[in-house]
């Protein structure tokens, strides 16, 4: 690949940059873009955060940059790390010295040392990662490329500057990223790379958790997840990281009748998921959605392969899960929960006549999830057999009719019933109790199966005639 001078030039246009050449020349330093907006930059690719590297020190050029900016911008100085960071306008600019690192072998945090723009280079995790553009005026705009990262670029290909088992052992998190940009850019890591995170995989257990999911989720928002999810599992770190999953790989036969592998179905939800939302979360869901069937998996010789249940057991096992992983235990987990405890439920509907109950019920239990859960369900169609998948996909568009309708009609999601445990106890002089509950269950279940309209008048109704066929009146205790 071949970059045109004019072409970065014409990319480093914007004011800020002369502003930051200026500030640098004032200085006396040499100053660098470095990194991913090199990168992007080459690929064409929107980035709003620029890193600056100098051979001095960053805190100077971002006082000297502030000054410059004044009012215009914000400035935070982040003592521990060296570094400095300015906000102007929509731009986020980080600025540090170039170093030089070495590591102890139970942490990934480095010892850092003053160093040179080649230094600061050989640290970086991958060659695409390793250009640097000067901002100097009487440089501007030259591109520093001492690995071929622009080759590496034009060919895909994803490579560590120096020793990948040194880069790896080093930081392991660049186990999480190679994986990460592979399926962010549609990128291959190369043979040495690959391997080298196959020997290295152990090394992720020194990485926080909290880590270890923000490079997860990014995987997670890339165009296609699978590419990301299928590369830790070829590299042995998804069996250490979320082994529930790589539980549900394999195919197994008896009597001549196989499963699905279950793992494969899984990323082809997630993907069918990811063309049709951006939702984080849901597409969370699609990763656990059947996460339980490898602990109900059961062979029945009338039935074959069955997995009874799987959407219970694996709701239950997500709290776990969640605590293991330093996921949000907060109303994620609730989310998440709901949707794969309910992934069964519209298939069944759109496999049978829809009745107006059955879509009563699954309103009121799914609540504001309803939506979320039809996306997810949709994706779980997987079938190879076009009439089928075409067939699912006409009957879930009736039963999304039908929720419509019904929700238009009868108000049912999320809905309470019309007369509470509290106005029940008063009108009969109830003390709080099983009586009560059974009486206030007795009113939803008539909203639901569609007996009386979701309505106080025809509530009262239902509750005194319910009350009289138990014998209480008013009177009653």
């Amino acid at each position: 690949m071949e970059i045109e001078q004019a072409y970065i030039l014409n990319k480093l246009s914007a004011p800020i940059f002369g502003i930051l050449t200026e500030a640098a020349d004032a200085l006396s330093v040499e100053a660098y873009v470095i990194g991913g907006y090199v990168r992007d930059l080459i690929l064409h690719r929107s980035s709003k955060d620029i890193d600056v590297v100098c051979v001095g020190s960053g805190i100077e050029l971002a006082q000297e940059t502030m000054k410059r900016l004044g009012n215009k911008a914000h400035f935070a100085f982040f003592k521990n790390y060296g570094t400095a960071q300015v906000t102007y306008k929509d731009t986020e600019i980080e600025f540090v010295g170039a170093r030089k690192e070495s590591y102890t072998r139970n942490s990934r945090n480095p010892i850092v040392e003053n160093g040179t723009l080649q230094d600061d280079l050989n640290r970086r995790d991958f060659t695409i990662n390793a250009m640097a553009i000067c901002l100097n005026k009487d440089r501007f705009g030259e591109l520093i490329d001492p690995f071929n990262g622009l080759s590496d670029l034009d060919d895909c290909r994803l490579k560590t500057p120096l020793n990948p088992d040194i880069t790896f052992s080093d930081d392991p998190l660049r186990m999480l990223r190679a994986i990460r940009f592979a399926s962010q850019l549609g990128f291959f890591i190369e043979a040495e790379t690959f391997e080298a995170i196959e020997r290295n995989k152990q090394r992720i257990e020194i990485i926080s958790k909290e880590r270890i999911v923000d490079e997860l989720n990014k995987i997670m928002l890339s165009p296609r997840p699978s590419i990301g999810f299928e590369l830790l599992e070829q590299t042995g770190l998804l069996k250490l990281i979320l082994p529930e999953l790589v539980a549900l790989k394999g195919i197994e036969t008896k009597e001549g009748i196989g499963h699905k592998d279950n793992f494969s179905h899984t990323l082809k939800v997630l993907d069918n998921l990811a063309r049709t939302t951006d939702k984080l979360w849901l597409r969370w869901a699609a990763v656990f959605h059947d996460i339980g069937k490898p602990r109900v998996k059961r062979f029945d010789t009338k039935l074959g392969w069955t997995f009874h249940g799987h959407e219970y057991k694996g709701m239950k096992m997500l709290k776990g899960i969640f605590q293991r992983m330093k996921l949000p235990i907060n109303e994620k987990l609730p989310y998440i929960e709901k949707l794969v405890s309910l992934h069964m439920r519209p298939i069944v509907l759109a496999d049978e006549e829809v009745t107006d109950s059955a879509i009563r019920r699954l309103l009121f239990e799914a609540g504001d999830t309803i939506d979320d859960l039809m996306l997810l369900c949709e994706a779980d169609i997987t079938s190879k057999n076009p009439e089928k998948v075409k067939q699912f996909l006409y009957n879930f568009q009736l039963v999304r009719s039908k929720l419509k309708e019904i929700e238009e009609k009868d108000r049912v999601r999320n809905f309470q019933p019309p007369i509470d445990g509290l106005e029940i106890m008063e009108m009969f002089h109830l003390p709080a109790g099983k009586v009560v509950g059974e009486l206030k269950s007795a009113i939803k279940e008539a909203i639901l199966d569609g007996k009386i309209p979701n309505e106080y008048e025809a509530a009262r109704a239902f509750l005194l005639q319910t009350a009289a066929e138990k014998n209480l009146s008013s009177g009653d205790l």
